[in-house]
């Protein structure tokens, strides 16, 4: 939603009026002040007070707004669908449309990219924090369910051979998931090396 510009005779009233028009409590509204506005001398020469105002966006409305900006400049049609748990500051969003593994990327590298900077856009105007989660083509459980088999490949790998395998740089999500696959194999063992963005897992055979 565009600002609107409203003038009192205080900054005060100017918010109050804002508020009439919007139609939204002092809570939901976000407001700049242009100008302080003066009494004058003996009431002459006095200035309104002048404010910009808008009814602040839901987290919700926050991420469609940005993402529908985002996507118009990319010149893509994409239909957002989002589920908000509000109780634990969470927002789903699945994107929908033609040509999504535009938005997925090489091993989802832009999907990731794309939640990152929407949480930074969403979470730079919202009072409380909220972790936005893209995804589209159910693709974070296809690459899940693919990272779990690499796991299982790789430890039976280890467990022949006897010998520690380095695994493709991952992100941290990925890397957790193969971590979690391993946890309770009795014989191999994981661990993080390197860098970011060049951080990956290693396999390792347990010793006894």
């Amino acid at each position: 939603m565009e600002f609107i510009e409203v003038s009192a005779k205080t900054v005060n009233d100017a918010v109050t009026d804002a508020l009439v028009q919007l139609g939204v409590t002092s809570d939901q509204l976000e407001y700049e002040v242009v100008s302080e506005g003066s009494t004058g001398f003996f009431g002459l020469g006095s200035k309104r007070a002048v404010i910009k105002a808008r009814r602040k966006h839901s987290p919700e409305e926050s991420v469609k707004d940005f993402l529908g900006r985002v996507f118009e400049a990319m010149d893509m049609e994409v239909e957002i669908v989002t589920r908000y748990d509000e109780e634990n500051g969470l927002i789903d969003a699945e994107f929908k449309g033609n040509e999504m593994g535009v938005l997925i990327g090489k091993r989802g590298q832009t999907l990731d990219s794309l939640q990152y900077l929407t949480n930074l856009a969403v979470n730079k105007q919202s009072d409380h924090y909220v972790k936005v989660k893209l995804d589209t083509e159910d693709y974070r459980k296809r690459r899940k369910d693919t990272l779990e088999n690499l796991a299982r490949n790789i430890s039976y790998k280890v467990k022949r051979t006897k010998r520690p395998v380095a695994l493709e740089p991952m992100n941290p999500f990925e890397r957790r998931v193969i971590h979690s696959a391993l946890q309770n194999d009795r014989f191999v063992s994981t661990h993080s090396e390197g860098e970011e963005p060049y951080r990956h897992v290693v396999v390792t055979l347990k010793r006894n």
